[in-house]
């Protein structure tokens, strides 16, 4: 379930790419079915990072990938080992809104792109976001759990943030509009963790659709993830001061 686009990266064989958050390695992995790319996955999560490696491990092996590498590793967002330049393109998805200092972050994925390197930040969608935090509210909501959402970002103010550390925007998207509901029953039954009937059938039908991939309910994602997309996506250029 890719978030990012990742063809809107212009990736060419042999580039870098950093995946900052990467979870249990989504997007490491669709990177590396694409072949011929050096792709690093950095989390703080151990135990995300050991089921990313598992994933990496059950893929087929592309059918050109003659100098491809994956590696998994533990890092701080806001302090990569890094040097200057290293990467070709970065993914930041469904991470900032968890960080204190956000800023920090952005600083840092600026430092260790290369001058014209491409960023994909991806976070919750505004309104649907806003949605869950009433349906889930404090003091042990949705928004509240150690390590979960501490902010929701208007499109305007994440852009502008971005942009201030060194990026210029060249693109957007929402993803995962039929996502939304599954969320809103999740957190109306908040309590009840996933074990409420009606949350446990939406996620069997997500699941069924992830693994399928229905012609209708490809269209219908299409046509509702504009405007409630779970994700807003947007893409930047790298732009280096002299």
């Amino acid at each position: 379930m890719l978030t990012a686009r990742l063809k809107r990266l212009g990736l060419n064989e042999g580039d870098r790419v950093l995946d900052l958050g990467c979870g249990e390695g989504r997007h490491v992995h669709g990177l590396y079915l694409m072949g011929n790319l050096k792709i690093i996955g950095v989390d703080l999560n151990e135990t995300s990072l050991k089921k990313a490696e598992e994933g990496l491990a059950t893929l087929p092996k592309p059918a050109r990938d003659d100098a491809g590498e994956v590696a998994f590793e533990t890092g701080d967002a806001t302090a990569l080992r890094f040097e200057d330049n290293t990467f070709d393109a970065v993914i930041c998805s469904e991470v900032l809104e968890h960080l204190p200092d956000y800023h920090a972050a952005l600083a840092e994925m600026h430092r260790v792109l290369k001058p014209g390197g491409r960023l994909c930040v991806s976070v919750p969608h505004a309104w649907p976001e806003r949605i869950c935090w009433q349906l889930a509210p404090p003091p042990n909501g949705y928004a509240f759990e150690p390590g979960g959402h501490i902010r929701i970002f208007d499109e305007v103010d994440l852009k502008v943030s971005v942009q201030r550390h060194g990026f210029k925007l060249f693109g957007r998207h929402h993803a995962h509009g039929i996502h939304v509901p599954y969320w809103w029953l999740k957190c109306a039954f908040w309590d009840r963790e996933d074990d409420h009937p009606l949350a446990k059938a939406y996620h069997s039908f997500l699941v069924w659709d992830l693994m399928k991939r229905p012609w209708i309910t490809r269209a219908l994602d299409a046509v509702i993830s504009p405007f409630m997309g779970k994700s807003l996506v947007l893409y930047f250029n790298a732009v280096k001061v002299s």
